[in-house]
């Protein structure tokens, strides 16, 4: 290997560990951050040369800020800088939520435990609702977009398949953005085969018992399909492990993205959690590996289109419906979720006030679902002191 490129590989290797360990606040917090490292601080990339990358990341699947640092090391030292660039962003999140993982298997039962995570659940729900209301005015453009995520919203309540509403929500959108370019005849022959294909692979997948290879397959799929933040991974989740298989219940699938949201790194590290409680450590490096996997190939395939795709208005209108119905199955997810998480009245009054802070005073996420677990912890200290109080009393009585 020649010296420049070894020593560009090795203060990727640095730089993006050091973002992967200190990247706290979501992806756009994870861009900000590489954009004053690789633009101001080290001149890797030209302002204009960030944004476009910054583009291409919406313009294909995965998590964004991981196809960021991916796309960094492409451009600064080439295929082995593609690796080396996603996955030091990628390893310390993924150890510090197995460490976790672990921790939580052993003591997860415990009261205390419990406690925080009753805190926790409810600023989760505020977290989620926060992004969807953010991400809704940037991606609903119009009353035709508006529409497609609304009726995404109701037929994933109704139990219609994911991958299904996304096919379907970026055709219509590709016609209806597109009517002077339309002919019927494409379509016809379009939907059939994807449509029959996708409705065909989701029962395929109608299955109970765990095994690890369907726990890759399963995160492959996700991570090669997913469109939008980091949050649209929640109604991929659910339907899959707590719907389709029955692998983890609702308050797992919880506790599993609020421990992706305290650690650094991306959301995706969610699954990680996930395949450690379903399958120790083979079953969380399996995971990760699936729902990562697909954001290095298609960085690897889309560098060097990146001029040209947005310009297309048959696949920027594709895409535009792809989104919004992602935001609407984020949604049903989200209300599915509420339900299980919100239980009483003040979980609810939690909620509320998280959301406040959110979006009046943009409070850190992070600090409030610290203020959440601090809360939930004392709540259940004193839950335990009245009930011991109460039975001293009666014993005395």
């Amino acid at each position: 290997m020649r010296p420049f490129l070894l020593r560009r590989l090795i203060e990727l290797g640095a730089l993006f560990l050091k973002l992967g360990t200190i990247g706290f606040g979501g992806p756009a917090a994870h861009i900000a951050l590489m954009h004053d490292e690789a633009v101001h601080r080290r001149g890797w990339l030209t302002g204009q040369e960030f944004l476009d990358l910054v583009g291409a990341t919406y313009l294909i699947p995965g998590p964004n800020s991981t196809e960021m640092a991916i796309h960094v090391g492409f451009r600064r030292a080439g295929w082995p800088g593609l690796f080396v660039g996603g996955l030091c962003f990628i390893l310390p999140a993924v150890l510090i939520v197995m460490a976790l993982a672990w921790v939580y298997v052993r003591f997860g039962s415990t009261p205390q435990a419990g406690w925080l995570l009753d805190g926790v659940k409810p600023v989760i729900i505020a977290v989620i609702i926060q992004a969807l209301w953010s991400l809704g005015r940037q991606v609903v453009r119009g009353p035709l977009l508006a529409g497609v995520g609304g009726s995404a919203l109701l037929l994933s309540l109704l139990g219609v398949n994911e991958l299904l509403l996304l096919v379907a929500g970026g055709l219509i959108a590709m016609i209806g953005l597109n009517p002077e370019r339309w002919k019927g005849r494409d379509l016809l022959a379009l939907a059939p085969p994807v449509m029959g294909k996708s409705f065909v692979a989701a029962s395929s997948a109608a299955v109970a018992s765990f095994s690890l290879p369907l726990l890759f397959l399963t995160a492959l799929k996700i991570g090669a399909v997913l469109y939008g933040s980091g949050y649209v991974m929640l109604a991929f989740l659910h339907a899959d492990f707590v719907v389709r298989f029955g692998w983890l219940t609702d308050q797992q699938l919880m506790d599993a993205v609020a421990i992706g949201q305290i650690t650094p790194g991306p959301l995706f590290t969610t699954a990680t959690f996930i395949g450690y409680l379903l399958g120790g450590a083979p079953g969380a490096l399996l995971a990760t590996l699936g729902i990562f996997l697909p954001a290095f190939i298609f960085v690897a395939l889309s560098n060097p289109l990146i001029p040209r795709m947005r310009r297309s208005p048959w696949f920027g209108g594709a895409l535009d419906g792809v989104n919004a119905a992602s935001l609407g199955l984020m949604a049903a997810v989200t209300w599915q979720l509420g339900r299980t998480s919100v239980i009483n009245v003040p979980m609810a009054l939690l909620a509320i006030v998280a959301l406040v802070l959110l979006v009046r005073y943009k409070v850190n996420a992070m600090w409030l679902i610290a203020g959440g677990a601090a809360i939930g912890a004392l709540g259940g200290v004193l839950q335990e002191y009245a009930s011991g109080v109460v039975a001293v009393f009666t014993t005395t009585v």
